[in-house]
C-alpha cells in the first residue's frame, strides 16, 4: 500500500487564509481607560460636592460604579461585535459624557438654590441626561449589532440623502406650533411633551449620502476645465452638486436662522470633496460661494444683521441680545488660567450654561488649562477616527470615516468659537457634553459608525501565508507522459 506523501505548502490567496486570531485587539486597554475615566468623573463629583458644601456620602461612589457599569456594557458589546475597533474612541467619549454630567449636576445645584429662594419649582436636568445617555447607549449597541459592514450603507445612499434633506428642511416648513423659534433659531420640532432636533440626525444621513455620491461620481469632480493662473478650474457643468449644497446651507441660514448647522453642513461637504479629489480648488470655490451667500443674507435679513452686531460688539446691547455672550466672556475671564475650581464659580450666571454655553461654564471653573485639556480629548477622538479612515481599505469607508471625524471636530469649533466670540453665536451644542437628547443620540450613532470603520481598518486580513495541502499518494496519482527533447549534436 502506498503511503501518503508529506503535505506541501501552497501560497494562499486573499480569501483562503483566515484572519490572524493572535493579533492584539487592545480591548484590555479600552477597559482600563474606561476605568480611568470613571475615576476622573467620580473625583470631579466629589470636588463639586465639597465646594458646594454638600455632605460627602457613598452615593457618589455608587454613581461612579454605575457609570462604569454602563460603559462596561458598551465595552462588552465592542469586544463581541467589533473586537478590532480602536481602543481609545469609546474611552474618550465616556470621559466627555461623564464630564458633561458632572457640569450639569453642578449647575443643577445652583439652579435649585435659586429656585428655592424664588419659591419656584426645581427642574433638575441630570436625571433626564442620565436617561438620554442610557437610551443613546442602547441605540449605539443596536447600530453596532445590526451594521456588520459599513459598506452596506452605500446601497441606501440616495435614500439617506433624501430623508436627510427632508429632516433638515422640516423645521422651516412647519408652523410655529410644531416648529417653534427657540433662542432665535427655528431648528426644533415639538410633539406633545417631546422635542427633537432633526438636524442632528440629518447630519449623519447626509454624510452617508455624500460619501456614497462621491464614490460613484468621483470622475465628475476630477475633470479639469479651463486653466487660469496655473490652476485647473472645475468645469461649469460639474458645479451642479456643490451649487445644490450651497443653496441648502444658505436656506438653513436664512429660514431657520441657524448659522451653526449651515456652516457644519457645507464645511463637511467641502472637506469630503477635497479628500475624494485632492483638489484644493473645490474648497476655494466652495468658501467663496458660502461667503457670498452670507453677505447676501446679511444684507437681506434683519435677524442676521442683529446676530452679527451682537457678535461684533455684545456690550453695545448688554441688557438685550449681547447679554449671553457678554456673560460668557466675563465667566471665562473670571476662570483665568487655573479656573475657580469645580463648584466654586458662578457659571449659572450665563443663560443656557448647561446646553449651548456649557464650554463657558467649564472654562470658568477649570480655567484655560481645563478647557484646553477638554479640547485635546476632542482632538484625540477626531484623530483616532481620521486614522481609522486612512487605514480602511475601501474608498467609501475612507470618505465616511473622514467626514464623521471632521464633523465632530467642526462642531466643537463652531461651539467654542461662538462662546469665545471668534464667530457669531450658533445653536449647536457641544458633542457629549451639553444637556439634550437629540445631540446625544445622534453622536452615539456617529461613534458606532466610527468604531465599525475602525474595526474594518484594524482587522487582520488574509495575507500570503502558505496553506498546508496534503499531497496525493503516489499510487493514486495520475500518469503524465513527458516527452524528452531531442539532443542536438554539438557543432
Amino acid at each position: 500500500m502506498a503511503q501518503p506523501a508529506a503535505p506541501v505548502a501552497v501560497a494562499a490567496g486573499p480569501g483562503n487564509a483566515p484572519p490572524d486570531r493572535s493579533a492584539p485587539t487592545r480591548r484590555g486597554t479600552e477597559l482600563s481607560m474606561l476605568a480611568f475615566a470613571a475615576g476622573l468623573v467620580t473625583g470631579a463629583l466629589m470636588l463639586v460636592e465639597a465646594n458646594q458644601e454638600q455632605q460627602l456620602t457613598l452615593r457618589i461612589v455608587w454613581y461612579g460604579l454605575a457609570y462604569l457599569a454602563l460603559f462596561g456594557v458598551a465595552h462588552a458589546a465592542v469586544r463581541a461585535w467589533a473586537p478590532y475597533a480602536d481602543p481609545l474612541i469609546l474611552p474618550c467619549v465616556a470621559l466627555l459624557n461623564g464630564l458633561g454630567l458632572v457640569m450639569i449636576y453642578r449647575l443643577d445645584l445652583a439652579y435649585s438654590e435659586r429656585a428655592l429662594a424664588a419659591n419656584r419649582e426645581i427642574n433638575n436636568q441630570v436625571p433626564k441626561q442620565i436617561l438620554w445617555t442610557t437610551i443613546a447607549l442602547v441605540l449605539f449597541l443596536v447600530v453596532l449589532k445590526v451594521l456588520n459592514d459599513h459598506r452596506t450603507l452605500t446601497r441606501y445612499g440616495y435614500t439617506f440623502g433624501l430623508v436627510g434633506l427632508v429632516m433638515l428642511a422640516l423645521p422651516a416648513m412647519l408652523p410655529g406650533v410644531i416648529a417653534p423659534t427657540i433662542n432665535g433659531a427655528k431648528i426644533w420640532l415639538r410633539i406633545g411633551i417631546f422635542s427633537i432636533q432633526p438636524g442632528e440626525f440629518a447630519k449623519i444621513l447626509l454624510l452617508v449620502f455624500f460619501a456614497a455620491f462621491l464614490v460613484s461620481k468621483r470622475d465628475l469632480f476630477m475633470a479639469a476645465g479651463r486653466r487660469v493662473a496655473g490652476v485647473d478650474l472645475p468645469r461649469a457643468r460639474d458645479l451642479g452638486p456643490i451649487v445644490v449644497a450651497w443653496a441648502v446651507s444658505v436656506g438653513v441660514l436664512i429660514f431657520e436662522k441657524d448659522l451653526g448647522t449651515s456652516l457644519l453642513f457645507f464645511g463637511v461637504l467641502l472637506v469630503m470633496l477635497y479628500v475624494a479629489t485632492e483638489r484644493i480648488i473645490w474648497v476655494v470655490v466652495g468658501l467663496i460661494m458660502f461667503a457670498g451667500g452670507c453677505v447676501l443674507a446679511y444684507q437681506a435679513f434683519g435677524h442676521i444683521q442683529l446676530r452679527v452686531h451682537n457678535w461684533l460688539d455684545p456690550f453695545a446691547d448688554y441688557d438685550g441680545g449681547g447679554y449671553q455672550i457678554a456673560q460668557s466672556l466675563f465667566g471665562l475671564g473670571t476662570g483665568g488660567v487655573g479656573g475657580t475650581g469645580l463648584g466654586a464659580g458662578r457659571p449659572d450666571m450665563v443663560p443656557l450654561a448647561n446646553s449651548d454655553f456649557i464650554t463657558a461654564a467649564i472654562g470658568e471653573e477649570l480655567g484655560f488649562i481645563g478647557l484646553a485639556a477638554l479640547l485635546l480629548v476632542y482632538t484625540l477622538l477626531a484623530m483616532r477616527g481620521m486614522r481609522s479612515a486612512l487605514a480602511v481599505r475601501d474608498t467609501f469607508g475612507k470618505l465616511l470615516g473622514g467626514g464623521l471625524s471632521f464633523a465632530l471636530i467642526m462642531q466643537v469649533f463652531v461651539v467654542v468659537g461662538g462662546v469665545t466670540k471668534l464667530i457669531p453665536l450658533t445653536g449647536i451644542t457641544a458633542p457629549f457634553l451639553s444637556a439634550g437628547g437629540s445631540s446625544l443620540l445622534a453622536n452615539y450613532v456617529l461613534v458606532a459608525l466610527l468604531l465599525r470603520i475602525s474595526d474594518a481598518a484594524r482587522r487582520p486580513h488574509a495575507g500570503s501565508r502558505p496553506r498546508i495541502v496534503p499531497q496525493t499518494p503516489i499510487a493514486e496519482a495520475h500518469t503524465v507522459m513527458v516527452e524528452r527533447p531531442e539532443e542536438r549534436p554539438e557543432s
